[in-house]
Protein backbone atom coordinates (compact mmCIF):
# COMPACT_ATOMS: atom_id res chain seq x y z
CA UNK A 1 0.00 0.00 0.00
CA UNK A 2 1.11 3.53 -0.71
CA UNK A 3 2.44 5.86 1.93
CA UNK A 4 0.15 8.84 2.53
CA UNK A 5 0.49 12.45 3.57
CA UNK A 6 -2.45 14.79 4.17
CA UNK A 7 -2.76 18.54 3.65
CA UNK A 8 -5.32 20.15 5.95
CA UNK A 9 -6.09 23.83 6.37
CA UNK A 10 -7.12 26.22 9.11
CA UNK A 11 -9.98 27.42 6.88
CA UNK A 12 -11.37 27.17 3.38
CA UNK A 13 -9.13 28.70 0.70
CA UNK A 14 -6.00 28.45 2.84
CA UNK A 15 -4.27 27.03 -0.24
CA UNK A 16 -4.64 23.30 0.38
CA UNK A 17 -5.48 22.39 -3.22
CA UNK A 18 -2.49 24.21 -4.69
CA UNK A 19 -0.04 22.86 -2.11
CA UNK A 20 -1.35 19.33 -2.64
CA UNK A 21 -0.90 19.78 -6.40
CA UNK A 22 2.64 21.04 -5.87
CA UNK A 23 3.51 18.02 -3.70
CA UNK A 24 2.04 15.71 -6.35
CA UNK A 25 4.29 17.32 -8.95
CA UNK A 26 7.39 17.12 -6.75
CA UNK A 27 6.84 13.45 -5.92
CA UNK A 28 6.27 12.72 -9.63
CA UNK A 29 9.46 14.55 -10.56
CA UNK A 30 11.31 12.51 -7.96
CA UNK A 31 10.23 9.29 -9.65
CA UNK A 32 7.31 8.16 -7.51
CA UNK A 33 3.89 6.97 -8.64
CA UNK A 34 1.65 9.50 -6.94
CA UNK A 35 -2.09 10.19 -6.91
CA UNK A 36 -4.27 12.85 -5.21
CA UNK A 37 -7.27 12.05 -3.03
CA UNK A 38 -10.04 14.09 -1.44
CA UNK A 39 -12.82 12.05 0.11
CA UNK A 40 -15.45 14.79 0.03
CA UNK A 41 -15.37 17.86 -2.13
CA UNK A 42 -17.97 20.64 -2.16
CA UNK A 43 -17.70 22.57 -5.40
CA UNK A 44 -19.63 23.55 -8.50
CA UNK A 45 -16.57 23.10 -10.73
CA UNK A 46 -16.73 19.50 -11.88
CA UNK A 47 -15.28 17.34 -14.63
CA UNK A 48 -16.32 14.28 -16.64
CA UNK A 49 -13.82 11.43 -16.84
CA UNK A 50 -13.22 9.15 -19.81
CA UNK A 51 -15.73 6.75 -18.27
CA UNK A 52 -18.43 9.44 -18.20
CA UNK A 53 -18.27 9.89 -14.42
CA UNK A 54 -18.31 13.19 -12.52
CA UNK A 55 -15.66 14.42 -10.07
CA UNK A 56 -14.35 17.65 -8.55
CA UNK A 57 -12.12 19.84 -10.67
CA UNK A 58 -9.46 20.30 -7.98
CA UNK A 59 -8.53 16.62 -8.03
CA UNK A 60 -8.42 16.73 -11.84
CA UNK A 61 -5.90 19.55 -11.55
CA UNK A 62 -3.88 17.57 -8.99
CA UNK A 63 -3.99 14.46 -11.20
CA UNK A 64 -2.59 16.52 -14.07
CA UNK A 65 0.19 17.69 -11.75
CA UNK A 66 0.87 14.02 -10.89
CA UNK A 67 0.96 13.13 -14.59
CA UNK A 68 -1.93 10.66 -14.47
CA UNK A 69 -5.47 10.45 -15.82
CA UNK A 70 -8.23 11.69 -13.49
CA UNK A 71 -10.32 9.00 -11.79
CA UNK A 72 -13.44 9.34 -9.64
CA UNK A 73 -11.58 7.29 -7.03
CA UNK A 74 -9.63 10.49 -6.33
CA UNK A 75 -12.87 12.21 -5.25
CA UNK A 76 -15.52 9.61 -4.34
CA UNK A 77 -17.95 12.12 -2.78
CA UNK A 78 -18.82 15.36 -4.59
CA UNK A 79 -21.37 17.82 -3.20
CA UNK A 80 -22.74 20.38 -5.65
CA UNK A 81 -24.74 23.06 -3.80
CA UNK A 82 -28.20 23.65 -5.25
CA UNK A 83 -29.17 26.33 -2.72
CA UNK A 84 -28.01 27.70 0.65
CA UNK A 85 -28.98 24.56 2.57
CA UNK A 86 -28.86 21.65 0.12
CA UNK A 87 -26.66 19.90 -2.41
CA UNK A 88 -26.72 17.33 -5.15
CA UNK A 89 -24.81 14.34 -3.74
CA UNK A 90 -22.60 12.49 -6.23
CA UNK A 91 -21.01 9.17 -5.18
CA UNK A 92 -18.33 7.53 -7.31
CA UNK A 93 -19.28 9.80 -10.19
CA UNK A 94 -23.02 9.01 -10.17
CA UNK A 95 -25.84 11.19 -8.83
CA UNK A 96 -27.24 9.77 -5.59
CA UNK A 97 -29.81 12.54 -5.20
CA UNK A 98 -30.43 15.94 -3.62
CA UNK A 99 -30.19 16.29 0.17
CA UNK A 100 -30.43 19.15 2.60
CA UNK A 101 -27.56 19.53 5.06
CA UNK A 102 -29.26 17.76 7.95
CA UNK A 103 -30.28 14.78 5.81
CA UNK A 104 -26.77 14.47 4.39
CA UNK A 105 -25.12 14.51 7.83
CA UNK A 106 -27.52 11.77 8.95
CA UNK A 107 -26.70 9.68 5.85
CA UNK A 108 -22.97 10.39 5.69
CA UNK A 109 -21.70 7.37 7.65
CA UNK A 110 -23.24 5.11 5.00
CA UNK A 111 -20.63 6.44 2.58
CA UNK A 112 -17.60 5.29 4.60
CA UNK A 113 -17.29 1.98 2.67
CA UNK A 114 -17.26 3.85 -0.66
CA UNK A 115 -14.54 6.20 0.59
CA UNK A 116 -12.43 3.32 1.95
CA UNK A 117 -12.76 1.32 -1.26
CA UNK A 118 -11.78 4.28 -3.44
CA UNK A 119 -8.79 5.12 -1.27
CA UNK A 120 -7.53 1.57 -0.94
CA UNK A 121 -7.83 1.00 -4.68
CA UNK A 122 -5.66 4.06 -5.37
CA UNK A 123 -3.21 3.15 -2.62
CA UNK A 124 -2.71 -0.31 -4.14
CA UNK A 125 -1.57 1.23 -7.43
CA UNK A 126 0.70 4.04 -6.22
CA UNK A 127 3.73 4.78 -4.05
CA UNK A 128 2.37 7.98 -2.48
CA UNK A 129 -1.14 9.39 -1.98
CA UNK A 130 -1.44 13.12 -1.32
CA UNK A 131 -4.71 13.62 0.56
CA UNK A 132 -6.48 16.97 0.79
CA UNK A 133 -8.82 17.89 3.64
CA UNK A 134 -11.84 20.18 3.45
CA UNK A 135 -12.44 23.38 5.39
CA UNK A 136 -10.89 23.06 8.84
CA UNK A 137 -10.43 20.03 11.13
CA UNK A 138 -11.35 22.20 14.14
CA UNK A 139 -14.97 23.00 13.27
CA UNK A 140 -16.30 21.86 16.62
CA UNK A 141 -19.92 21.70 15.42
CA UNK A 142 -18.93 19.28 12.64
CA UNK A 143 -16.23 17.17 14.29
CA UNK A 144 -18.59 14.44 15.47
CA UNK A 145 -19.61 13.82 11.85
CA UNK A 146 -16.07 13.88 10.43
CA UNK A 147 -16.11 10.28 9.28
CA UNK A 148 -13.77 10.87 6.34
CA UNK A 149 -13.24 14.59 5.67
CA UNK A 150 -10.30 15.75 7.79
CA UNK A 151 -8.99 13.83 10.81
CA UNK A 152 -11.42 11.01 10.08
CA UNK A 153 -9.70 10.47 6.72
CA UNK A 154 -6.24 10.88 8.24
CA UNK A 155 -7.07 8.01 10.60
CA UNK A 156 -8.42 5.81 7.81
CA UNK A 157 -5.24 6.33 5.76
CA UNK A 158 -2.90 6.55 8.77
CA UNK A 159 -1.62 9.74 7.15
CA UNK A 160 0.57 12.33 8.90
CA UNK A 161 -0.91 15.80 8.54
CA UNK A 162 0.58 19.08 7.29
CA UNK A 163 -1.56 21.95 8.61
CA UNK A 164 -1.69 25.06 6.39
CA UNK A 165 -2.51 28.62 7.49
CA UNK A 166 -3.15 31.62 5.23
CA UNK A 167 -1.05 34.62 6.28
CA UNK A 168 -2.44 36.77 3.45
CA UNK A 169 -5.77 37.13 5.28
CA UNK A 170 -4.07 37.86 8.59
CA UNK A 171 -3.97 36.15 11.98
CA UNK A 172 -1.99 33.15 10.78
CA UNK A 173 -0.45 32.42 14.21
CA UNK A 174 -3.87 32.41 15.85
CA UNK A 175 -5.18 30.26 12.98
CA UNK A 176 -2.53 27.59 13.42
CA UNK A 177 -2.24 27.56 17.22
CA UNK A 178 -6.01 27.80 17.66
CA UNK A 179 -6.65 24.92 15.26
CA UNK A 180 -4.07 22.72 17.00
CA UNK A 181 -5.52 23.57 20.45
CA UNK A 182 -9.05 22.62 19.36
CA UNK A 183 -7.99 19.15 18.21
CA UNK A 184 -8.32 16.08 20.38
CA UNK A 185 -4.98 14.77 21.76
CA UNK A 186 -4.86 11.83 19.32
CA UNK A 187 -5.65 14.20 16.41
CA UNK A 188 -3.03 16.70 17.54
CA UNK A 189 -0.45 13.92 17.54
CA UNK A 190 -1.12 13.35 13.83
CA UNK A 191 -0.14 16.92 12.88
CA UNK A 192 3.54 16.59 12.02
CA UNK A 193 4.23 19.90 10.30
CA UNK A 194 2.89 23.45 9.93
CA UNK A 195 2.99 25.55 6.76
CA UNK A 196 2.51 29.32 6.56
CA UNK A 197 1.08 29.98 3.12
CA UNK A 198 0.72 33.02 0.79
CA UNK A 199 3.53 35.05 2.41
CA UNK A 200 4.66 38.31 0.79
CA UNK A 201 7.82 40.14 1.79
CA UNK A 202 11.05 39.49 3.68
CA UNK A 203 10.86 36.14 5.47
CA UNK A 204 13.52 37.14 8.03
CA UNK A 205 10.98 39.54 9.55
CA UNK A 206 8.73 36.54 10.14
CA UNK A 207 11.40 34.33 11.77
CA UNK A 208 10.70 35.33 15.44
CA UNK A 209 7.03 34.50 14.94
CA UNK A 210 7.90 31.16 13.36
CA UNK A 211 10.10 30.28 16.35
CA UNK A 212 7.35 31.22 18.81
CA UNK A 213 4.78 29.27 16.76
CA UNK A 214 6.90 26.12 16.95
CA UNK A 215 7.36 26.56 20.70
CA UNK A 216 3.65 27.17 21.40
CA UNK A 217 2.33 24.46 19.08
CA UNK A 218 5.10 21.94 19.70
CA UNK A 219 5.11 21.18 15.97
CA UNK A 220 7.82 22.16 13.45
CA UNK A 221 7.15 24.71 10.71
CA UNK A 222 8.16 22.90 7.52
CA UNK A 223 7.87 25.90 5.24
CA UNK A 224 6.77 29.46 4.54
CA UNK A 225 5.31 29.31 1.06
CA UNK A 226 5.16 32.55 -0.93
CA UNK A 227 2.10 34.08 -2.52
CA UNK A 228 2.19 32.48 -5.97
CA UNK A 229 0.57 33.79 -9.15
CA UNK A 230 0.23 30.34 -10.65
CA UNK A 231 -2.36 29.91 -13.40
CA UNK A 232 -4.00 26.60 -12.55
CA UNK A 233 -7.67 25.76 -12.34
CA UNK A 234 -9.51 26.92 -9.23
CA UNK A 235 -11.85 24.72 -7.28
CA UNK A 236 -14.84 26.85 -6.38
CA UNK A 237 -16.39 30.25 -5.89
CA UNK A 238 -13.66 31.32 -3.43
CA UNK A 239 -11.34 31.79 -6.39
CA UNK A 240 -9.44 35.07 -6.45
CA UNK A 241 -10.23 35.36 -10.16
CA UNK A 242 -13.61 36.81 -9.26
CA UNK A 243 -12.12 39.69 -7.29
CA UNK A 244 -9.35 40.40 -9.79
CA UNK A 245 -8.63 43.56 -11.66
CA UNK A 246 -11.26 45.12 -13.88
CA UNK A 247 -8.92 46.91 -16.31
CA UNK A 248 -10.00 46.62 -19.93
CA UNK A 249 -7.54 45.15 -22.44
CA UNK A 250 -7.30 45.59 -26.21
CA UNK A 251 -9.77 42.75 -26.45
CA UNK A 252 -12.20 42.80 -23.53
CA UNK A 253 -14.21 39.75 -22.47
CA UNK A 254 -16.78 39.92 -19.68
CA UNK A 255 -17.99 36.81 -17.85
CA UNK A 256 -21.27 37.16 -15.97
CA UNK A 257 -20.55 36.05 -12.41
CA UNK A 258 -23.78 34.21 -11.69
CA UNK A 259 -24.62 33.45 -8.03
CA UNK A 260 -24.38 29.70 -8.68
CA UNK A 261 -21.64 29.86 -11.31
CA UNK A 262 -20.06 26.53 -12.20
CA UNK A 263 -17.20 25.41 -14.42
CA UNK A 264 -15.85 28.94 -14.82
CA UNK A 265 -12.54 27.26 -15.67
CA UNK A 266 -13.99 27.00 -19.20
CA UNK A 267 -12.73 30.54 -19.78
CA UNK A 268 -9.20 30.24 -18.38
CA UNK A 269 -7.55 29.90 -21.83
CA UNK A 270 -8.27 33.57 -22.53
CA UNK A 271 -6.36 34.61 -19.40
CA UNK A 272 -3.05 33.43 -20.85
CA UNK A 273 -3.36 35.60 -23.96
CA UNK A 274 -1.54 38.96 -23.95
CA UNK A 275 -3.74 41.99 -24.55
CA UNK A 276 -6.93 40.14 -23.55
CA UNK A 277 -8.83 41.06 -20.39
CA UNK A 278 -11.15 38.49 -18.86
CA UNK A 279 -13.36 40.19 -16.25
CA UNK A 280 -16.00 38.67 -13.96
CA UNK A 281 -18.91 41.06 -13.48
CA UNK A 282 -21.90 41.04 -11.13
CA UNK A 283 -23.41 44.47 -11.71
CA UNK A 284 -24.50 46.58 -14.64
CA UNK A 285 -21.93 49.22 -13.65
CA UNK A 286 -19.13 46.65 -14.06
CA UNK A 287 -20.16 45.43 -17.50
CA UNK A 288 -18.88 48.44 -19.50
CA UNK A 289 -18.64 47.73 -23.27
CA UNK A 290 -16.95 44.34 -23.76
CA UNK A 291 -16.19 42.77 -27.12
CA UNK A 292 -17.71 39.49 -25.98
CA UNK A 293 -20.03 38.55 -23.10
CA UNK A 294 -19.78 35.01 -21.76
CA UNK A 295 -22.64 33.35 -19.90
CA UNK A 296 -21.17 30.46 -17.85
CA UNK A 297 -22.61 27.26 -16.48
CA UNK A 298 -24.70 27.34 -13.32
CA UNK A 299 -26.17 24.85 -10.86
CA UNK A 300 -29.54 26.62 -11.06
CA UNK A 301 -30.16 28.07 -14.50
CA UNK A 302 -33.64 29.43 -13.89
CA UNK A 303 -32.90 31.19 -10.60
CA UNK A 304 -29.69 32.71 -11.98
CA UNK A 305 -31.56 33.98 -15.05
CA UNK A 306 -34.13 35.59 -12.75
CA UNK A 307 -31.23 37.14 -10.80
CA UNK A 308 -29.95 38.75 -14.01
CA UNK A 309 -33.46 39.86 -14.85
CA UNK A 310 -33.86 41.56 -11.49
CA UNK A 311 -30.49 43.33 -11.35
CA UNK A 312 -30.64 44.67 -14.91
CA UNK A 313 -27.85 42.56 -16.44
CA UNK A 314 -30.25 40.72 -18.75
CA UNK A 315 -31.47 44.01 -20.23
CA UNK A 316 -27.90 45.17 -20.78
CA UNK A 317 -26.97 41.90 -22.47
CA UNK A 318 -30.00 42.20 -24.76
CA UNK A 319 -28.92 45.75 -25.68
CA UNK A 320 -25.38 44.57 -26.34
CA UNK A 321 -26.64 41.72 -28.55
CA UNK A 322 -28.78 44.15 -30.54
CA UNK A 323 -25.72 46.34 -31.03
CA UNK A 324 -23.72 43.41 -32.47
CA UNK A 325 -21.68 42.37 -29.42
CA UNK A 326 -20.78 38.69 -29.38
CA UNK A 327 -22.81 36.77 -26.76
CA UNK A 328 -21.61 33.24 -26.00
CA UNK A 329 -23.33 30.87 -23.56
CA UNK A 330 -21.98 27.57 -22.26
CA UNK A 331 -24.24 24.91 -20.72
CA UNK A 332 -26.56 26.76 -18.29
CA UNK A 333 -25.60 30.04 -19.93
CA UNK A 334 -26.57 28.51 -23.28
CA UNK A 335 -29.95 27.41 -21.89
CA UNK A 336 -30.68 30.96 -20.72
CA UNK A 337 -30.34 32.27 -24.28
CA UNK A 338 -33.34 30.30 -25.55
CA UNK A 339 -37.04 31.14 -25.70
CA UNK A 340 -38.32 29.13 -22.70
CA UNK A 341 -37.05 27.08 -19.77
CA UNK A 342 -39.36 24.49 -18.17
CA UNK A 343 -38.86 22.34 -15.10
CA UNK A 344 -41.91 20.05 -14.82
CA UNK A 345 -40.12 17.56 -12.52
CA UNK A 346 -38.72 20.14 -10.10
CA UNK A 347 -35.11 19.34 -10.99
CA UNK A 348 -34.19 22.96 -10.27
CA UNK A 349 -36.89 25.36 -9.13
CA UNK A 350 -39.96 23.97 -10.88
CA UNK A 351 -42.32 25.82 -13.20
CA UNK A 352 -41.53 27.61 -16.43
CA UNK A 353 -40.03 30.98 -17.33
CA UNK A 354 -39.20 32.93 -20.45
CA UNK A 355 -35.64 32.79 -21.65
CA UNK A 356 -33.66 35.69 -23.08
CA UNK A 357 -35.07 34.99 -26.54
CA UNK A 358 -31.74 35.30 -28.33
CA UNK A 359 -31.61 31.74 -29.67
CA UNK A 360 -34.53 29.79 -31.24
CA UNK A 361 -34.87 26.87 -28.81
CA UNK A 362 -36.67 25.61 -25.72
CA UNK A 363 -35.15 23.79 -22.74
CA UNK A 364 -36.86 21.23 -20.52
CA UNK A 365 -35.08 20.03 -17.38
CA UNK A 366 -35.18 16.25 -16.92
CA UNK A 367 -34.20 13.90 -14.12
CA UNK A 368 -31.33 12.23 -15.98
CA UNK A 369 -27.96 13.96 -16.11
CA UNK A 370 -26.02 13.95 -19.38
CA UNK A 371 -22.37 13.12 -18.65
CA UNK A 372 -20.03 12.44 -21.54
CA UNK A 373 -16.73 13.46 -23.11
CA UNK A 374 -17.02 14.71 -26.68
CA UNK A 375 -14.95 15.75 -29.68
CA UNK A 376 -15.90 17.36 -32.95
CA UNK A 377 -15.76 20.53 -35.03
CA UNK A 378 -17.51 23.86 -35.30
CA UNK A 379 -20.09 23.76 -38.08
CA UNK A 380 -20.90 26.55 -40.54
CA UNK A 381 -20.51 29.42 -38.11
CA UNK A 382 -22.35 32.69 -38.72
CA UNK A 383 -21.50 36.26 -37.83
CA UNK A 384 -18.32 37.63 -36.31
CA UNK A 385 -17.02 34.19 -35.28
CA UNK A 386 -17.38 32.68 -38.79
CA UNK A 387 -13.63 31.99 -38.77
CA UNK A 388 -14.30 29.12 -36.36
CA UNK A 389 -15.94 27.09 -39.14
CA UNK A 390 -14.37 23.64 -39.32
CA UNK A 391 -12.10 24.16 -36.27
CA UNK A 392 -11.61 21.09 -34.08
CA UNK A 393 -12.86 21.09 -30.49
CA UNK A 394 -13.07 18.73 -27.53
CA UNK A 395 -14.54 18.83 -24.05
CA UNK A 396 -17.37 17.32 -22.07
CA UNK A 397 -21.10 17.65 -21.45
CA UNK A 398 -22.60 17.75 -17.96
CA UNK A 399 -26.19 18.99 -17.71
CA UNK A 400 -29.71 18.08 -16.62
CA UNK A 401 -31.68 19.81 -19.38
CA UNK A 402 -32.55 18.94 -22.98
CA UNK A 403 -32.69 21.82 -25.47
CA UNK A 404 -34.80 21.47 -28.59
CA UNK A 405 -34.11 23.82 -31.48
CA UNK A 406 -36.96 25.52 -33.28
CA UNK A 407 -37.57 25.03 -36.99
CA UNK A 408 -34.92 26.73 -39.08
CA UNK A 409 -32.37 26.92 -36.25
CA UNK A 410 -28.71 26.54 -37.10
CA UNK A 411 -26.55 24.13 -35.02
CA UNK A 412 -23.26 25.52 -33.78
CA UNK A 413 -21.05 22.42 -33.58
CA UNK A 414 -20.96 18.78 -34.66
CA UNK A 415 -19.81 16.43 -31.91
CA UNK A 416 -19.55 12.74 -31.07
CA UNK A 417 -19.34 10.86 -27.77
CA UNK A 418 -15.76 9.65 -27.30
CA UNK A 419 -17.03 6.80 -25.09
CA UNK A 420 -19.09 5.27 -27.89
CA UNK A 421 -17.47 3.13 -30.58
CA UNK A 422 -20.17 4.05 -33.11
CA UNK A 423 -18.79 7.55 -33.53
CA UNK A 424 -22.29 8.87 -34.20
CA UNK A 425 -22.13 12.59 -34.97
CA UNK A 426 -24.83 14.83 -33.52
CA UNK A 427 -25.52 18.56 -33.75
CA UNK A 428 -24.85 20.64 -30.64
CA UNK A 429 -25.64 24.17 -29.69
CA UNK A 430 -27.33 26.95 -31.54
CA UNK A 431 -26.47 30.24 -33.19
CA UNK A 432 -28.18 33.31 -34.51
CA UNK A 433 -26.31 36.36 -35.75
CA UNK A 434 -23.60 37.07 -33.18
CA UNK A 435 -25.20 34.96 -30.43
CA UNK A 436 -23.77 31.48 -29.88
CA UNK A 437 -24.39 28.67 -27.43
CA UNK A 438 -23.07 25.19 -26.70
CA UNK A 439 -23.36 22.46 -24.06
CA UNK A 440 -19.63 21.65 -24.38
CA UNK A 441 -17.46 22.58 -21.41
CA UNK A 442 -13.75 23.25 -22.16
CA UNK A 443 -14.80 24.31 -25.66
CA UNK A 444 -12.08 27.02 -25.69
CA UNK A 445 -9.20 24.81 -24.51
CA UNK A 446 -7.72 24.01 -27.91
CA UNK A 447 -5.27 26.74 -28.88
CA UNK A 448 -6.84 27.46 -32.27
CA UNK A 449 -10.30 28.03 -30.82
CA UNK A 450 -9.33 30.83 -28.42
CA UNK A 451 -6.96 32.36 -30.99
CA UNK A 452 -9.58 32.46 -33.73
CA UNK A 453 -12.13 34.04 -31.40
CA UNK A 454 -9.70 36.77 -30.33
CA UNK A 455 -8.67 37.30 -33.95
CA UNK A 456 -12.32 37.70 -34.97
CA UNK A 457 -13.06 40.11 -32.11
CA UNK A 458 -10.01 42.17 -33.04
CA UNK A 459 -10.94 42.26 -36.72
CA UNK A 460 -14.43 43.49 -35.82
CA UNK A 461 -12.95 46.52 -34.05
CA UNK A 462 -10.04 47.09 -36.45
CA UNK A 463 -7.24 45.73 -34.23
CA UNK A 464 -4.36 43.56 -35.47
CA UNK A 465 -4.24 40.60 -33.07
CA UNK A 466 -1.52 38.65 -34.89
CA UNK A 467 0.85 39.01 -31.91
CA UNK A 468 -1.83 38.20 -29.33
CA UNK A 469 -1.49 34.46 -29.75
CA UNK A 470 -2.13 32.09 -26.93
CA UNK A 471 -0.53 28.74 -26.21
CA UNK A 472 -1.92 25.25 -26.17
CA UNK A 473 -3.73 25.23 -22.84
CA UNK A 474 -2.52 21.77 -21.82
CA UNK A 475 1.09 22.73 -22.52
CA UNK A 476 0.59 25.96 -20.59
CA UNK A 477 -0.74 24.08 -17.57
CA UNK A 478 2.24 21.69 -17.58
CA UNK A 479 4.56 24.67 -17.40
CA UNK A 480 2.60 26.09 -14.48
CA UNK A 481 2.84 22.83 -12.51
CA UNK A 482 6.62 22.86 -12.96
CA UNK A 483 6.82 26.48 -11.77
CA UNK A 484 4.70 25.55 -8.73
CA UNK A 485 6.92 22.59 -7.87
CA UNK A 486 10.10 24.67 -8.20
CA UNK A 487 8.70 27.36 -5.88
CA UNK A 488 7.67 24.83 -3.24
CA UNK A 489 11.03 23.06 -3.39
CA UNK A 490 12.64 26.40 -2.63
CA UNK A 491 10.39 27.36 0.28
CA UNK A 492 9.37 24.05 1.88
CA UNK A 493 11.72 21.75 3.76
CA UNK A 494 11.22 18.78 1.44
CA UNK A 495 13.80 16.69 3.32
CA UNK A 496 11.70 17.04 6.47
CA UNK A 497 8.48 16.39 4.56
CA UNK A 498 9.95 13.17 3.16
CA UNK A 499 10.91 12.18 6.72
CA UNK A 500 7.33 12.86 7.89
CA UNK A 501 6.05 10.76 4.97
CA UNK A 502 8.37 7.85 5.80
CA UNK A 503 7.71 7.89 9.55
CA UNK A 504 3.92 8.15 9.15
CA UNK A 505 1.86 8.49 12.35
Amino acid sequence: MAKAIMVQGTMSNAGKSLLAAGLCRIFKQDGYRVAPFKAQNMALNSFITREGLEMGRAQVMQAEAAGIAPSVRMNPILLKPTNDTGSQVIVNGEVLGNMDARAYFAYKKNLIPAVRQAYESLAAENDIIVIEGAGSPAEINLKDDDAFVNMGMAKIAQAPVLLVGDIDRGGVFAQLIGTVELLEPDERAMVKGLIINKFRGDKTILDPGVKMLEERAGIPVVGVAPYLNIEVEDEDSLTERFSGKQEVGLIDIAVIRLPRISNFTDFNPFESMPGVSLRYVQRVSELKHPDMILLPGTKNTMEDLLWMRQNGLEAEILKAAAAGTVIFGVCGGYQMLGDTLSDPMGVESGGSIKGMGLLPMDTVFAGNKTRTRVEGVFGQVQGILSGLTGTALEGYEIHMGVSTASEGASPFTKISDTNQSSGEIKPDGNQKGNVYGSYVHSIFDKEQVAEKIVEALGKAKGIDTSKMTGVDYQTFKETQYDILAAALREHLDMKQIYTILEQGV
